[in-house]
Parts: C-alpha cells; sequence; structure tokens
C-alpha cells in the first residue's frame, strides 16, 4: 500500500512524519488479518481529517466511519495513535475513496430508541447499546445480520479504547534505571504538559516582565513506564506561563524521541514509578 501525498507540508516533513508512522506500527499486527485504523486525507470539500476502522471481517463495504479529527495532520495523528496506542492493529494514512467509504444504509439503526441514526453516532454517547446489538440482538432477516456485524466491529473499536483507559488508570511502570545512569534511544509518548515560569530568569526591563517558560512533561514508553522531564525556552515571552511562537509546544498523545539522557532521579506516587530525566538530548 502506497503513501498518499500529504497536502500543505513539504517533502522532508512528509518523509519524517512517515518514518513515525511506521515506527508506530512495528509490532502490529497486519492489516489483512487484524484490520487498521485509518486517517483519511482532507478532500476539497471536507477540509478535515477524519478516523476510519477498515475490517477484514464482512463482505461488500469494510471500511466505517468514527469521527472527525483536526484540520492539522500532525494534531490528528497525535489524537488517533493516543486514543489506540495499545491496540494490536495498525494504523495507516490513506486518501478518502468515495466508492468503499459511503454508507449503504446497513449501518443505520432502524430499532429502538435510535431508530434512523448512524452506529457511529450512537457509538459515541452509548456504547452500551452498540454491544447490546453487537453481541444481543437477533437478526431475522439477511440485513440485519450485516447490521449486526457492523455493530461488532464498532464493539471492538470501543474495547480498544477501553485498554488506553485501563492502562492510564491502572498502569504500575518501572524505572528505567538507577539515578546517575545513562539512557539512550528512547521513544516515549506525552501524556501531559504543564507549563511554568523560570523564576530564576524572569527578568524586567523598564516596565516590561520577560518570562522564560518551562514545559514539565510527562511521557510513557511502549510498556507502560513513565518517564518525566522539563525543556525550558530559549527565547523570553511577554506572558507568564505562555509559550513564545517560535519555541515548540508539546501536546499529549505527540511522540517524542530521545538521543540521550541522564537518570537525575526515581520516585514513586501511588502505585506508579516515575524517572526523572535530565541532560536531554532529542533526535
Amino acid at each position: 500500500m502506497s503513501n498518499p501525498i500529504i497536502p500543505g507540508i513539504p517533502e522532508a516533513e512528509q518523509d519524517l512524519l512517515y518514518k513515525k508512522l511506521n515506527e508506530y506500527n512495528l509490532g502490529r499486527a497486519s492489516y489483512k488479518e487484524a484490520g487498521a485504523y485509518l486517517v483519511v486525507l482532507p478532500r476539497p470539500e471536507y477540509p478535515r481529517y477524519s478516523l476510519w476502522i477498515y475490517s477484514p471481517l464482512p463482505e461488500r463495504q469494510s471500511i466505517f466511519y468514527i469521527q472527525d479529527l483536526s484540520e492539522d495532520i500532525n494534531e490528528s495523528l497525535r489524537a488517533a495513535s493516543s486514543l489506540f496506542y495499545y491496540s494490536p492493529r495498525c494504523m495507516l494514512l490513506v486518501e478518502y475513496n468515495a466508492k468503499r467509504m459511503q454508507s449503504r444504509g446497513d449501518d443505520i439503526i432502524s430499532i429502538g430508541k435510535y431508530h434512523g441514526h448512524f452506529l457511529h453516532e450512537i457509538f459515541r454517547i452509548d456504547p452500551g447499546y452498540i454491544s447490546w446489538v453487537a453481541y444481543k440482538f437477533t437478526p431475522r432477516i439477511p440485513k440485519q445480520e450485516r447490521f449486526v456485524q457492523i455493530a461488532q466491529i464498532y464493539h471492538s473499536v470501543h474495547l480498544d479504547i477501553l485498554k488506553q483507559q485501563a492502562r492510564q488508570k491502572y498502569s504500575t511502570s518501572r524505572f528505567l534505571g538507577k539515578e546517575g545512569e545513562k539512557v539512550a534511544d528512547l521513544t516515549l509518548k506525552v501524556l501531559r504538559v504543564r507549563l511554568e515560569d523560570d523564576p530564576y530568569k524572569t527578568i524586567v526591563k523598564g516596565n516590561t516582565p520577560y518570562f522564560y517558560v518551562r514545559q514539565i512533561l510527562t511521557l510513557e514508553d511502549s510498556i507502560g513506564n513513565l518517564v518525566t522531564f522539563r525543556t525550558s525556552a530559549r527565547t523570553a515571552s511577554r506572558e507568564s506561563c505562555q509559550l513564545p511562537g517560535t519555541e515548540h509546544a508539546f501536546q499529549p498523545g505527540e511522540t517524542v524521541y530521545i538521543a540521550s539522557a541522564r537518570i537525575a532521579r526515581t520516585y514513586t506516587l501511588g502505585n506508579k514509578q516515575y524517572t526523572r530525566l535530565n541532560y536531554v538530548k532529542f533526535k
């Protein structure tokens, strides 16, 4: 499957994005066996990226809409990869295919309180109902059998989301090593970002304050080990706790690549163990 050209970004940035997507997919199941999550490119009448699922199980149409994403490719991939980080399914970037992605009406609910709505609409507000259709509803005609199959696909999406929620809630994690040790070649996903002013660098020139803002990041590796470190802005901001436009603002769900760092401290909060890094060098 060839990679489509991503609109609005330079070729070098596009190559880097596909490299990161390939790394995200390492170790995941083949889309021919387990299906895949699809991030679909915008089209002329539809400026946002969108999230879909491909399933190899049902006959005929096998791609189903999940939700809209952002108009920005990086934000869209961050959101999608964060949502399904613990799913065995890979994630692919594809162009919209009207023949395979348009609804044929077999994903419209024809019974009960949600009569007339699409399964993807109810999936977002009442996933328990989708589960009931998938495994409790008894089809009486062939069209309803297809309807149940599609509900089972959406139910599997719900299970993938639950894996992410459960991992965040109950993960115990481990230390990356001992204090003072060097670590290298880390691939981490950003969980949380907090901004604070560096009190030692804040200055006032005349009547104007200048703030040097730090980003305090909480991240995790592929097996759930928790990591923290801070990165300071190189340029000053006129606003407290606001990064200047020249600085990179880390976002939850973003993947961070670290060439090397040193373990500054290890500590435990509740049942979770954290490794704090310093002297961080990015790839």
